[in-house]
């Protein structure tokens, strides 16, 4: 029984010399294993865009210098290209563009915003923005970006009476969740073809698989993705680019939309300036040359606020109603707000044609959320391609309502 006790050969020498044999082995193969493991490079917050990759722009079919005023904005999650000119002190116009139509797209409607002495603030030009890729595209970051770019102007964009927000496609949905939340900045809502009440039944089986059922792998998903959503730019009418995510399923309506938002769209020139330029040709562009558009298009489609029911447009609803309450000017939450909102009203501008905003059924969704006396409907000739083809058309509803309001009187 000795061989057991405390400090004998057998009870304590041989454990010991047991113990560090393993101990040994064990070092051995974790440095081994850091000295063949090669070293991960950290992973940059966003991946930059063509304007710091690219090396020509002569040809683009958006070169940088395509619109006026333009501005690189350094933010924590990147730069964003921003284009801001007219009058300093006319009104203060905020244009949010679509999910894959960079800025150059409003190009027109801004200048027709500007003939009418206002101020054009366009943003999120994806086309020369830098795309986040440790973060997710939800109404959070694309709020915060909005607010990061008004802080960066010299204009006072916040100040009494506030500005006016326009709100394209994806960018409606955007500005219905900014407004939600700083409605004493916003002056008015104006709405394009805007996302944020498309029913789900409109999402393709595609788009299920690709965007939410989880059966692929990622690196699947955006190889996909981008042989889907790249359109052929030698083609004018080519089927390609969606600008929201209905386009990317297949719509249960008549018209001229597709799955890829109608050939109307695709084919539709970028600018009467530069009518040989088709938003299939710069969306093929910002394909091939934006290494994080994919990403991003990708998590803005997942995660952005696209369909119905959005909680944005009920609580828009509740600052609507106290807005055109007498002495109204009160928040939902009890808070009192000085601005924002002119008469309670918000403007919708729709394409009778368009086959991703379906008119009829957004008319009677935002009736049933905003109510009757909260929204005004404009119905022109065309598909979703709207703002980009009818761009004085779109501008002269827009003014057209704030004159109605007395918001704003002519130019």
């Amino acid at each position: 029984m000795n061989h057991f006790r405390t400090g004998s050969v057998l009870g304590v020498q041989r454990p010991i010399v047991l113990v560090s044999g393993l101990v040994l082995v064990a070092s051995a193969c974790i440095s081994a294993t850091l000295l063949w493991r090669r070293p991960r490079s950290r992973k940059r917050p966003y991946e930059p865009s063509p304007a710091k990759t690219a090396l020509a722009t002569h040809g683009l079919p958006y070169p940088p210098d395509a619109l006026p005023g333009a501005r690189d904005v350094e933010t924590p999650y990147g730069s964003v290209r921003v284009y801001e000119w007219g009058p300093v002190d006319g009104e203060r116009v905020l244009f949010v563009h679509g999910i894959s139509t960079p800025v150059v797209a409003l190009g027109d409607l801004g200048h027709e915003m500007v003939a009418r002495g206002c101020r054009l603030l366009d943003l999120f030009g994806r086309g020369y923005s830098d795309a986040p890729n440790d973060l997710t595209y939800d109404a959070r970051l694309y709020v915060a970006q909005l607010l990061l770019v008004l802080a960066s102007s010299r204009i006072p964009w916040t100040a009494t009476p506030g500005f006016h927000l326009v709100g394209y496609s994806l960018g409606g949905g955007l500005s219905v969740a900014f407004t939600r939340y700083f409605p004493h900045l916003v002056r008015s809502l104006c709405l394009v073809a805007p996302c944020g009440l498309i029913r789900p039944r409109h999402v393709g089986w595609r788009s299920w698989l690709y965007y939410s059922s989880g059966l692929l792998p990622e690196f699947l998903v955006r190889q996909l993705v981008r042989r889907r959503i790249r359109p052929d730019a030698r083609l004018a009418g080519a089927a390609g680019a969606p600008d929201i995510m209905a386009a990317e399923g297949e719509l249960a309506v008549d018209g001229d939309g597709d799955v890829n938002g109608g050939a109307r769209f695709d084919g539709a020139p970028i600018s009467k300036t530069r009518p040989h330029v088709t938003v299939s040709s710069v969306v093929a562009w910002q394909v091939d040359h934006h290494v994080g558009f994919v990403m991003a298009f990708l998590s803005t489609i997942r995660n952005a606020p696209i369909y119905a029911p959005q909680e944005d447009w009920k609580v828009l609803s509740k600052i609507l109603e106290a807005r055109r309450r007498p002495g109204g000017g009160v928040s939902p939450g009890g808070a009192e707000v000085e601005a924002g909102l002119e008469r309670g009203k918000i403007l919708f501008v729709l394409g009778r044609d368009d086959g991703v905003i379906v008119t009829d059924e957004t008319i009677e969704d935002a009736h049933a959320v905003l109510g009757h006396d909260g929204v005004d409907f404009t119905i022109l000739e065309g598909g979703h391609e709207l703002p980009i083809t009818s761009s004085q058309s779109v501008a002269e509803s827009i003014e057209g309502f704030w004159i109605s309001q007395s918001i704003c009187q002519p130019a």
